[in-house]
């Protein structure tokens, strides 16, 4: 069981990175625009963001195996499509795919964990889980330039098939169904209006068109009404009420969206304007999530014991001033001036935050909704990089194919970082109204990790947690 929900969750890890070193020469290959490589990465995104929060109802009602073995066959067979893709719309319609099959196995895994082990064992269980899991995370970039280099570009997706075809067979020989008896009718009403309001917002931003746009907007407000008058909500209005909750999603919404920016223009920055090989440029990146890994387990007992504020407050300002020095990464600046010491500021920003938020936002909603607040906190996570990437290119001048120009594309990249600097310290000062208290009056939880335990965080999102005791596990 453990093997298997470790070779699904590490597969989509391992994906989200592998694609961002692909994309210069997915570019090259199909002569691709500034907008094409944002619809690559976007229609994924989109995707995931949309459905991870009903995904998890879905498999609490019709059996957790079922719907996680769905995922991970659609994951691979999206896959296929992907490394077949001949031109830009059909890969961007299979990453479209690819993502409706994350968003259907991301919050399997933890679900067949907590509801197959023993209660004594989960613990254990779930660390090993997140900490292998957390590896292919790690290993992305490198992986990705290799197999970029390799070959092609098209290795990158190829490569799942295997894993996916390893997973489902031991899923079905291994791992036992089970599902939520109490569990009540997914909230498909709301789930479509959510994921129409984020299509058309995105459209909209990308094809720089305000009539798109304007109807995203109006979709989104019809989620919210939806949500208001549903009996069963996808998301509980009255968490919201909750300051603590709302702060902590804003800032995680703000710092994934600077992280998602600045992550995918540093891979084209460090290809197209330094020459750096797929390899190197991935490998660039891999002291971020080093960092993360050994850092999170101590940032989240930080918190736990001192309470969140003040590495809520820190780490987002030390995420920011690293971007910022990642502007020396320009033409003929070295790795170890130009990359490492932003990279490794970055990083450390990163691991003070993202566990104690997490933490956060769990324990500022009541325990009935511990699942679903999750699984919103993930939600925001991804959609605040799917905004972001929307955004930025034309907000910072690459328009068209202007990045495969390198004095225009480092323009852009430092234009780029001021903006997701700015955006990260916003997300630091507005933690000074989170409650201090929130992670003390927690009750202990036996069977969940403690804030940092899920070391796979970070890079892709916030970890996914979810407690027992009765409420459905959703996320």
């Amino acid at each position: 069981m453990l093997t298997t929900t470790i070779l699904g969750s590490g597969m989509a890890m391992l994906d989200g990175t592998i694609v961002n070193v692909a994309l210069p020469r997915i570019g090259a290959e199909f002569s691709a625009s500034v907008t094409d490589l944002q619809w690559i990465l976007n229609g994924y995104l989109l995707a995931l963001a949309s459905l991870i929060l009903i995904a998890g109802s879905l498999g609490d009602r019709f059996g957790r195996r079922r719907v996680y073995v769905v995922g991970v066959i659609w994951f691979g067979v999206a896959s296929l499509l992907c490394g077949a893709a001949w031109n830009v719309p059909v890969l961007v319609a299979a990453r479209v795919l690819q993502g409706v099959g994350a968003a259907l196995l991301t919050p399997g895994a933890l679900a067949i964990l907590q509801s197959s082990f023993n209660r004594e064992d989960r613990s254990r269980a779930i660390g090993a889980w997140s900490g292998l899991s957390g590896v292919a995370t790690a290993v992305g970039p490198l992986v990705g330039g290799l197999l970029v280099q390799a070959w092609s570009w098209r290795l990158a997706f190829l490569v799942n098939l295997p894993v996916a075809a390893l997973c489902v067979y031991l899923a079905l020989r291994f791992v036992p169904e089970s599902e939520d008896d109490a569990a009540g009718h997914p909230n498909y009403l709301s789930a479509l209006v959510g994921a129409l309001g984020l299509a058309l917002l995105t459209g909209g931003l990308v094809e720089q068109s305000y009539v798109l746009a304007a109807a995203g907007v109006a979709a989104m407000i019809a989620f919210g009404v939806v949500q208001k008058s549903s009996a069963d909500p996808l998301v509980p209005p009255e968490l919201f009420r909750n300051r603590t909750f709302l702060v902590s999603n804003v800032l995680t919404f703000l710092v994934y969206a600077a992280l998602g920016g600045v992550m995918v223009l540093l891979v084209l920055q460090l290809q197209i304007s330094l020459g750096y090989s797929p390899t190197a440029s991935g490998l660039a990146s891999v002291p971020l999530t080093i960092i993360m890994l050994l850092a999170s387990s101590t940032s989240g007992r930080i918190a736990q014991r001192h309470g969140p504020r003040l590495q809520l407050i820190i780490g987002p300002i030390l995420v920011g001033l690293g971007m910022l020095l990642l502007r020396n990464a320009v033409p003929g600046a070295s790795y170890v001036t130009g990359v490492l010491p932003g990279v490794v500021l970055f990083g450390i920003g990163l691991a003070i935050v993202v566990a104690p938020v997490t933490a956060t936002v769990l324990a500022s909603a009541p325990d009935h909704h511990a699942g679903v607040a999750s699984g919103v906190n993930n939600a925001v996570a991804r959609t605040g990089s799917l905004l972001a990437m929307a955004v930025l290119p034309a907000a910072v001048g690459l328009m068209g194919e202007d990045y495969t120009n390198p004095a225009v594309m480092t323009d852009g990249w430092q234009m780029a970082l001021v903006l997701c600097s700015v955006a990260a310290i916003i997300g630091g000062l507005l933690a000074v109204g989170v409650d201090n208290r929130v992670l003390a009056a927690a009750p202990e939880q036996q069977e969940a990790p403690h804030p940092g335990e899920c070391l796979h965080c970070g890079v892709e999102g916030p970890p996914t947690h979810i407690r027992s005791g009765g409420e459905k596990a959703r996320q």
